[in-house]
């Protein structure tokens, strides 16, 4: 159990890494003050361009990626999914920023693709198929995230294993309000994230 919680902390912890503020701010840019005021890899990528949204998009998976493949390798597949969704809290509502982080999509994408990489490629397929002819990023956020604990079920995952991906998807839905509200009034830009 003490080696569970500190996992969690940890997995917090390193999801509330500031890297969009970190990259943002080496090339000239604070992504908070500017663009959508959001901490993550789209925002980024519009306000400094391809290679240092590419960077913090990465960097974000791996956020979500690292602690997720070392709770599976050392304690098993419940841990791993608790870290995961610690994870995932750590980036969006990270105690360094007053809670206000970014909207968690490559965070639970990382730990995702290590938990289920046959699920998670299919997500992925299906995001970069949506951005490319949607041309709207944060629909093809909101798509993989409904479609993991799906795609999980259909593939035959435990219960418990959907229900902790369905927590994910309803975080990952809960800091993408203000693009929901901005599909259904059609006033979503091409890159919004």
């Amino acid at each position: 159990m003490v080696a569970l919680i500190g996992g969690l902390v940890l997995a917090y912890l390193a999801g509330t890494f500031p890297t969009a503020l970190i990259i943002g701010r080496r090339v000239g840019t604070d992504p908070t003050l500017a663009g959508s005021g959001n901490p993550g890899a789209s925002n980024v990528y519009r306000l400094s361009g391809r290679r240092a949204g590419v960077i913090v998009g990465l960097i974000d998976v791996l956020k979500g990626a690292i602690p997720t493949a070392i709770a599976l390798a050392v304690a098993g597949r419940p841990e791993a999914h608790a870290v995961w969704l610690a994870a995932v809290i750590g980036h969006v509502w990270p105690i360094t920023r007053k809670f206000r982080g970014g909207k968690g999509m490559a965070t639970a994408g990382g730990g995702g693709i290590v938990l289920g990489p046959f699920v998670g490629i299919a997500c992925a397929l299906l995001f970069f198929g949506i951005v490319k002819f949607g041309r709207v990023a944060a629909l093809g956020s909101l798509s993989i995230a409904v479609a993991y604990p799906i795609v999980s079920a259909i593939v035959g995952r435990p219960g418990w294993e959907i229900a902790v991906s369905s927590g994910v998807a309803a975080i990952l839905f809960i800091r993408h309000q203000s693009n929901i509200r901005r599909m259904l009034r059609p006033e979503e830009s091409t890159h919004t994230g």
